[in-house]
Order: C-alpha cells, then sequence, then structure tokens
C-alpha cells in the first residue's frame, strides 16, 4: 500500500520528516519498505510552453519546435511525439539535465536541427509504463494549461510528493485505505483526524429501484452485503490531473472519470466498487450467483476463463457479467459511449475471494482487500461516495436510493479487558488514566468501572475481538520501547535432547562418519515419484493447489528425492556421490482425514566412496558395502529382536536380485538393494545402491541393555570348517545355526570362502566358515573345544544337508 505524505496531511497535521513518519509506523503498526521520492535523481526538467511547432524538412515524423522555458529567448527542440502541438504545455528536459534511469540529456542535433534539449513523455521521467494513462502513452505529457514555463514540473506531477511504502500484514487490512492509516496516525500522534465528507445530490424523479431489479442467491456468510446505484447522463472522459495523480502516486493507472472515481474511493475507504455499464444490462437485471459447470466468462484483461463451481458471479438475468471481488468482464465494461453507470458496493467471504484469485491468478487491487477484510460498515458510504464523485467529474445525476439485494445489521465488538491483566501481560504499572488515553486515541468508545474496561470497537477494527487484542493495542500506542525488560523467574531446568532427539541425532553422525552427506530433498514431488519405493501400502496425498506440476503430492519415500539429488550432481560431473536423509514420508489412508507423518532415513550411493590414489585403487559401491553401512548402524542401535536380511523382489523400482527387505524380528523396517537398470535410467544417473529404513518404527522397538564386558585376558581358539552345501542355503541360515549349536563358549563366526563352479557339483557351494571359542575365566582346553566343534558340524549334516569337507 502506497501512501502519499501529501494526501495524508488532508487528514492530520503532520510536519515531521516522511523517514522519521515512516520509522514510527514501523515501530508501532505495520512494516514500511521504504520512502519513494518520485523526483529525486531528476535534475534541470521544467515547465515549457510550444510556441511555434513546423514539421522537420528531413522527417516525416519529427517536429521543430520553439519552446518557452522561462528564459529570455525561446530554445529550439526537436521532438518526434505525434502530439506535440503549439500553444501546449509540456515537459522540458533542459541540456544537461537528468532524467529516469539515470539518463543525461545534451544538446545535439537531429537530422541537421539543433536541439537543445528533450520534450519527455512520463515513462522518460521515471514512471512505470503501466501508470501512464492511456491518452499520452504513445506521446508526451501535456500540462496544464495554467503551468507557468521555466518552473519546475515536479509540483505539476505530483512528484514533489513522497510516498510511503507499507507492507500491511494480513490482520491489519484496515490499513489498506487511508481513511484507516489516517485512523491509526491519528491515534499514534494523538490528533483526530478530518475524514472525508460525502456531497450527495440525488434526482428525486428518478428512482434507483425503477431502474435496478437486484437479488441475491447465496448464503449471508458468502454475501452479507450487496448495494448499487445509478448514475445516469454522464460523460466519459480523462480525469483531472488531481486525481491522475493521486492514483499513479498509489501505484494505480488512470483510465476515465468513473474508473478513476471507483479507484479513487478504494484507496479512500479501503471498499472495493465496480462499474457495470448499464445499457449493456438486460432490463437492469442483476443477481449474485456461484458459477455453473462448463461456464465461461470474458474478463477486462480480454482473457476468456473457466469458471469453478467456487467462483462468486455477478449475473445479468443469469448471465455472467463479472467474478466477483476480483475483475470485472469485458462485455459490461466502461467505454467512451457509455452514459449511464451502475455502481456495485458488496462484502464478500474472503475465503471464496481468495480460492477465485488464486485459481484465476487474479491478484487485483480488489482481491487483496476482501481476502484481508474489509469495514462493513463503510459501504454504503463509499457507494454514495464515489456515486458523488462521478456525478461530479462526468455531469451526471445520482438517481435516488439504493438498490440493495442483501443488507446486514453491522454491531460493534465489545471487549471487556481489566488494568490489572493489562500491567500482568505487559509488565507495566499503568493507571486508568493512561489506559483510558490510549482508548480515546483510538476513538474506541470505553466505560470504566473500578478496575475494568469495557470497550466498543468500531467496525472498522474488526481485527480487534479478544481481549488479548487489546492488550496489543495498548502495548502499541504506549511504546514497545517502553515496555520493562524483565528477567525469566522460576527454577532454571537444565536442557537436554530427549531420546527421539538425540537418537536422531546419533544416527546423523554414523552416517555422516560412514562416509554419507547429508541431504534435504523437498518434500513435495509428482505423483509417479512419491508412490516409487514405498516401504508400505499408501494413499498419496496431493494438493490442490500445488505450485508447480512437480511439486503436487507429499512424498511417500525419501529414496526418490536422493535419487534427484545424484541426477543434480551426475549433471554437473560428479560421479562419486554418497548422500543420506532424514525426513518425513506422509501415509494416507481413505478413512484418514490428514496424512500420518512417519520419519524415515534413507541413503544412495553411487560411483566409489574410496577415491584412487597412487596406493590405492577406486572401487565401484557393491551391495555388501552399502548392506555394511545398514548392518553397522542397526547394530548401534542394539535392537533386542535379531535383524534379518531376506532376498526380495517386491519392490518394482529395485533390481529383484540384489534387495533385501530388513526385518527386525517379524516387523518390516526397510530394505536395501540395487535401484532397477530401468529406474536409474529414467533418473538418469549411473548404477546405484539405495537403502530406507523406518525410524520411526526403530525408535519404538524394545532395545537391548548395553553393557561393558571386558576383553578377556585367556586365549582364544579357532576350528576352521569348510562344506558342500545347497545353493539354495543361504549364509545367513547357516551363521544361525552354527551360533545356536556352537556352545557357550562361541564368541564369532565369520565367513572367509565362497565358491562355486568347477570341481563342485551343480547346484552345490562350497563356503568355509571361521569359529572362534574364548572363555571368559578359564583357558580353554583342546577337549572342550573339540565337543563343541563336533555339534555343530553334526548339525550342518543332519540339519541341512551339509558335506563337510
Amino acid at each position: 500500500m502506497k501512501i502519499s505524505y501529501a494526501w495524508l496531511r488532508d487528514y492530520l497535521q503532520l510536519d515531521i520528516p516522511a523517514d522519521d513518519l515512516a520509522e514510527k509506523i514501523e515501530r508501532t503498526a505495520v512494516e514500511v519498505d521504504g520512502v519513494i521520492r518520485p523526483s529525486e535523481g531528476l535534475k534541470k526538467v521544467v515547465v515549457g510552453a510550444v510556441l511555434t511547432c513546423v514539421p522537420h524538412p528531413d522527417s516525416d515524423h519529427l517536429h521543430i519546435c520553439q519552446v518557452d522555458v522561462g528564459a529570455s529567448d525561446p530554445i529550439q527542440i526537436v521532438c518526434g511525439a505525434p502530439n506535440v502541438a503549439a500553444g501546449e504545455k509540456v515537459i522540458v528536459a533542459l541540456p544537461n539535465s537528468w532524467i529516469g534511469n539515470h539518463t543525461k540529456i545534451k544538446r545535439s542535433k537531429m537530422r541537421g536541427e539543433v536541439s537543445n534539449g528533450m520534450l519527455c513523455a512520463l515513462d522518460e521521467l521515471g514512471f512505470d509504463e503501466k501508470l501512464v494513462p492511456k491518452e499520452v502513452s504513445d506521446g508526451i505529457f501535456i500540462l496544464p494549461a495554467d503551468a507557468t514555463p521555466g518552473e519546475p514540473v515536479f509540483s505539476y506531477l505530483g512528484m514533489d510528493d513522497e510516498i510511503i511504502d507499507l507492507s500491511v500484514t494480513p490482520n491489519r487490512g484496515d490499513m489498506l485505505s487511508m481513511n484507516g492509516t489516517a485512523h491509526e496516525l491519528g491515534a499514534i500522534y494523538d490528533q483526530k483526524p478530518t475524514m472525508p465528507t460525502v456531497d450527495l445530490h440525488e434526482d428525486a424523479a428518478d428512482l434507483t429501484d425503477d431502474a435496478l431489479d437486484v437479488t441475491v442467491d447465496v448464503d449471508e456468510a458468502d454475501v452479507p452485503i450487496y448495494k448499487m446505484r445509478l448514475v445516469k447522463n454522464i460523460t466519459i472522459k480523462p480525469s483531472p490531473l488531481w486525481l491522475q495523480i493521486r492514483l499513479w502516486n498509489a501505484g494505480m493507472r488512470p483510465i476515465n472519470n468513473v474508473v478513476d472515481a471507483t479507484n479513487y474511493i478504494l484507496m479512500q475507504y479501503g471498499q472495493p466498487l465496480h462499474a457495470f455499464d448499464y445499457d449493456q444490462l438486460n432490463a437492469g437485471k442483476v443477481n449474485v450467483r456461484f458459477a455453473k459447470p462448463g461456464e465461461q466468462l470474458t474478463t477486462l484483461d480480454g482473457e476468456e476463463r473457466d469458471l469453478l463451481a467456487t467462483d462468486l458471479l455477478i449475473c445479468s438475468d443469469d448471465k455472467p457479467i463479472c467474478l466477483a471481488g476480483t475483475m470485472g468482464g469485458l462485455a459490461t465494461e466502461v467505454t467512451d459511449q457509455t452514459t449511464t453507470v451502475v455502481l456495485e458496493g458488496a462484502v464478500f467471504d474472503a475465503v471464496k475471494i481468495r480460492k477465485t484469485a488464486h485459481s484465476h491468478d487474479l491478484h487485483s487491487e480488489a482481491a487483496m482487500r476482501y481476502e484481508r477484510g474489509i469495514d462493513h460498515s463503510a459501504t454504503q458510504t463509499a457507494l454514495d461516495a464515489a456515486a458523488a464523485l462521478i456525478a461530479e467529474l462526468g455531469a451526471g445525476q445520482v438517481t435516488m436510493g439504493t438498490a440493495v439485494g442483501r443488507e446486514e445489521v453491522v454491531t460493534p465488538a465489545v471487549v471487556e479487558i481489566t488494568l490489572t491483566r493489562i500491567n500482568h501481560v505487559l509488565g507495566t504499572t499503568l493507571t486508568t488514566a493512561e489506559v483510558t488515553a490510549i482508548f480515546r486515541r483510538l476513538a474506541f468508545p470505553t466505560v470504566v468501572k473500578a478496575d475494568t474496561f469495557t470497550v466498543t470497537v468500531p467496525a472498522r477494527r474488526w481485527d480487534i475481538h479478544i481481549p488479548a487484542d487489546l492488550i496489543e493495542e495498548v502495548a502499541r500506542l504506549y511504546g514497545y520501547d517502553k515496555l520493562p525488560t524483565t528477567l525469566p523467574t522460576g527454577q532454571p531446568t537444565i536442557g537436554k535432547l530427549n531420546e527421539t532427539q538425540q537418537l536422531i541425532r546419533d544416527s546423523r553422525r554414523l552416517m555422516e562418519s560412514a562416509g554419507l552427506t547429508q541431504a534435504i530433498s523437498y518434500s513435495l514431488t509428482t505423483a509417479t515419484k512419491a508412490q516409487a519405493f514405498a516401504l508400505h501400502a499408501s494413499e498419496v496425498t496431493k494438493l490442490d493447489f500445488p505450485m508447480s506440476s512437480e511439486r503436487t503430492t507429499l512424498r511417500l519415500n525419501l529414496v526418490a528425492g536422493l535419487l534427484d539429488d545424484l541426477a543434480y550432481n551426475k549433471a554437473r560431473k560428479e560421479h562419486d556421490v554418497a548422500l543420506y536423509e532424514v525426513g518425513r514420508v506422509f501415509f494416507s489412508q481413505p478413512e484418514q482425514v490428514r496424512p500420518k507423518e512417519v520419519t524415515h532415513i534413507a541413503g544412495a550411493i553411487t560411483g566409489s566412496m574410496v577415491k584412487a590414489a597412487w596406493d590405492t585403487q577406486a572401487t565401484p559401491v557393491d551391495f555388501y558395502q552399502i548392506k555394511g553401512i545398514v548392518a553397522g548402524y542397526l547394530k548401534s542401535l542394539a535392537l533386542e529382536t535379531p535383524v534379518t536380511y531376506v532376498a526380495s523382489a517386491t519392490h518394482p523400482e529395485m533390481h529383484p536380485g540384489r534387495t533385501a527387505d530388513i526385518y527386525s524380528g517379524d516387523q518390516l523396517i526397510g530394505f536395501v538393494g540395487q535401484i532397477h537398470p530401468t529406474t536409474a535410467k529414467a533418473y538418469k544417473v549411473r548404477e546405484t545402491f539405495v537403502f530406507e529404513l523406518d525410524l520411526d518404527a526403530l525408535i519404538a522397538l524394545p532395545k537391548a541393555r548395553q553393557q561393558y564386558q571386558p576383553i578377556s585376558k585367556f586365549p582364544s581358539v579357532t576350528r576352521d570348517v569348510a562344506m558342500l552345501i545347497d545353493q539354495s542355503v543361504t549364509n545367513a541360515t547357516v551363521m544361525a545355526l552354527i551360533t545356536a549349536k556352537g556352545g557357550a563358549h562361541l564368541q564369532d563366526v565369520q565367513l572367509f570362502d565362497v565358491y562355486h563352479g568347477k570341481n563342485v557339483p551343480a547346484g552345490k557351494q562350497s563356503l568355509a566358515y571361521t569359529l572362534t571359542y574364548q572363555d571368559q575365566n578359564a583357558t580353554l582346553v583342546d577337549d572342550e573345544v573339540t565337543q563343541a566343534f563336533e555339534k555343530v558340524l553334526t548339525a550342518l549334516t543332519t540339519e541341512l544337508g551339509a558335506e563337510i569337507r
């Protein structure tokens, strides 16, 4: 919201520098983006009077002008603008002047003719092209006839003003108007603002209700107020310069006297208005309803829009003519041929307007105010003010009365608060008189009884409705910088991480110690990527209004995001990458209102984790390396139930022969393996190994107590066993059997050789293990070890059909 300091002075007696005012607003009310001085950096730009204007002899579009700039003699300027003419007052940039975009104007020759400066258009002075009035968009700007040659031009264009650019927060929609800002500053500086009055003259012989039939066919919550006024016999023409200045300093483009009047009232009262060409309505019939499936509307910007069922529409005899609260329709636009105007003043539901503006990407000034709320009590006043201004600017007549489609009884909020509560929350010792004075400055009628304030909040401050809001108002106006600074009281507690937080932090440390680097991926992805690598079956959760086609769905896995990260690195010639991520995935079931958030940990490795050196070769990562990382991590968690790895072909995105599901007891906790070659091709990555674990499940699983065991001082004894066994028997099965039958002194089992091929029967494999025995309390004797070892051999032979070699 751009606030003109000159306009503010119509309301309040302010004589402080604009920068100081902006700082006060920022410390008390809302943020300020800055103070804009339109004439800053411009020099030697003056009013000129064109005395003569003749065609250039060597050009079909240039003119040679003799211009009075207040000096003893006129100067010659060559100009190519189509609207330059003798007798006009124009903007002149003198030789060695500075204009917009830090451009210096010098004396020059144009096709042999001397040009002592330049006749300027508004955009050449730094105006945004979107703010330049249409009638002068292709030429120079014509100043008023009473402009004095030689005087600086800035006062004639409002460029001597200072513009305070407010960044209004959603809760302070009242400051999206000059009236609301004036009330705020009046409270800050303890002044009563001079509010605009409405001088409306109606034609008693011409009734509005005779020409308009207005109905509202939606609930009161959607459209609590809907009113219309009629102005006849108007002449459409450009607005006077004072109005154009007010608008372009507020960041709005002047169009014509009718549209400009509605925009002026919008800036003044914060009430969006819309003007329709009455002759384009069907017998003056207007109705408000929701859009129907398949309906379309061409809006003022020329775009044909497919309407949604949630869009509120203004219709004429049920034919759409306006997207309510957002943008009007092209068919009822006010044009140069318009003679009768229908003015609409209404209040629409903020949520409905926000959805419409977002769906159609139409974030207009009106929509912005409806989204943040408007003053329900000001609708009629704003409508009357606009009708009076249009009648004045267009020499028209306002018909008698207002056509009311729906009216609302606006009741101000009444809030009670005690002085004790105010002082307790703010830590102050304010008196009743001080708090009463603050409410008086805010223009909040207040009744004081003992310790209690009963405050009536005007409808213009719809953001205040509970005691906490009043406390905030007192704090603001008393001054945040005056609030006492106190240290917290009470018994301090030692801050520390809880068990879950500590485990997650330890998980990150362990992954990084294993050589992986942390990555953080988007929680939103495509529907296809969201469902890939899913650990559990789940519905996907899609956004109604996604940011882009690549961010439509909440993820069900972390691996897809890590693969995107690997692809990003590969595209930049980084081929050895090891990443991990700890993050949430989102599982949803049909009966759930919201998806369940589950914390996972995942990793992805491609290339080599060891850099090549003179004594070391780079070795590509394989299944056993990433499985070792996972096994080491799970071992650190000390799970009470044993961890097992079961070969799996149930993950379509994973290599069926190099993937294993991971179980703790009977509970599936994750998977590890190589991604399928087609998956790697789709993600544009090389051979990649990944894992994903359900971290929430791991945290919830019972943990074994980890107790220190001293290293035995007695020697260990080893035995080796080699066997022929069916290829269908896994190493895990053999290890489990040896561990179960190995006896109390078996400390370790290691597989040191695997072979199948020549000299080994078909369907068989050769496995060789080292068994380590050790007693913590005495030296083992050979017979004791041999007896335990024989039990293992017997079990391997009888239970697994092994042939001991």
